[in-house]
């Protein structure tokens, strides 16, 4: 591997260099962040602290919390902290941190929405076998090789990184580090590097998200030999998984699937699936879950009673 000798940091532009936009950008962020703190850490905890969420749908939906919480913290402090800085410097070893954190937290996150619908497609498709099919251990082995997953995705993008040589401009037209403004910046023929790029991020973000949507086509289909009230039940839960899919995919596949070259709409678009969709998330569980919600409020009145014996 080669490491880059010449360039010892970047500067990165933000969302945007005018200063009254700059404190509109540091408040909006940080109320996105805040938001998705609370909101994610709550169903982190409700969900832990309770006897009623032990099914595999929220087995994982525990882990898109935990991981929508370290994806946005990956990206969110950062961009809230330069929004207040004249010059925006990130070191080339931060850089790349971002970059596999970045990597290693979105390609969980697509690793769990894929497990989150073969969850709902055995629970309604295969009812009778769901409990063999889900059972504690094989959702522990899936979570486990989600997590390596991720690791080899990541690694791959990071060589890849390492690889890039800098002899030129270090301004990153962007608010964080990732690969397509990096392939921006490089001495060299990055026609390669692109189709590698191309091909690992967007082949998984693609593929992931042409699977989801078959598979959420056949449960629909399956719900019409259901009772009113489990078909009600399961299109609710479908619905909210459909919104998160469409939500985190189609901006993913937008940033991942063209060449390296930067488009005015880029940084827009990864603020959604990188801030946005975090902190959406719990608001689409948590408002369309009457579970989740008598949980919390159940997990709420203990605490208060709690408070009050004291």
């Amino acid at each position: 591997m080669l490491q880059n000798e010449s360039v010892t940091e970047f500067i990165l532009l933000g969302l945007t260099e005018d200063p009254e936009k700059q404190k509109m950008v540091f408040v909006i962020f940080l109320i996105f962040y805040f938001g998705t703190m609370v909101g994610n850490l709550l169903i982190i905890v409700t969900i832990k602290s309770s006897r009623t969420l032990g099914s595999p749908m929220y087995f994982f939906l525990f882990y898109l919390s935990l991981v929508d919480t370290c994806f946005s913290t990956s990206m969110a402090p950062r961009l809230i902290i330069d929004a207040l800085s004249a010059k925006k410097i990130i070191s080339y070893s931060e850089c790349l941190t971002q970059v596999f954190a970045l990597q290693f937290f979105g390609s969980m996150e697509i690793f769990v929405l894929v497990l989150m619908a073969i969850d709902r497609y055995a629970a309604i498709c295969k009812p009778l076998h769901y409990p063999t099919i889900m059972s504690q251990k094989a959702c522990i082995i899936l979570i486990v090789l989600s997590w390596i997953g991720s690791f080899i995705h990541s690694m791959a993008q990071i060589i890849l990184a390492l690889r890039l040589p800098f002899c030129g401009s270090n301004l990153i037209d962007h608010y964080c580090c990732d690969m397509q403004p990096l392939l921006k910046l490089a001495c060299m023929d990055i026609h390669v590097m692109n189709l590698l790029v191309v091909f690992n991020c967007g082949f998984i973000c693609t593929s992931s998200f042409i699977i989801l949507i078959i598979s959420y086509i056949v449960i629909l289909h399956s719900l019409r030999n259901h009772s009113a009230e489990g078909r009600k039940k399961a299109l609710s839960t479908c619905t909210s998984y459909v919104i998160v899919v469409v939500l985190f995919f189609g901006p993913c596949i937008f940033i991942y699937s063209h060449p390296a070259t930067t488009f005015p709409m880029d940084k827009i678009v990864t603020v959604f699936y990188t801030i946005g969709t975090p902190f959406l998330n719990p608001l689409i569980y948590t408002l369309r879950n009457a579970e989740v919600k008598n949980a919390m409020r159940k997990l709420w009145h203990v605490g208060i009673t709690s408070k009050s014996k004291r």
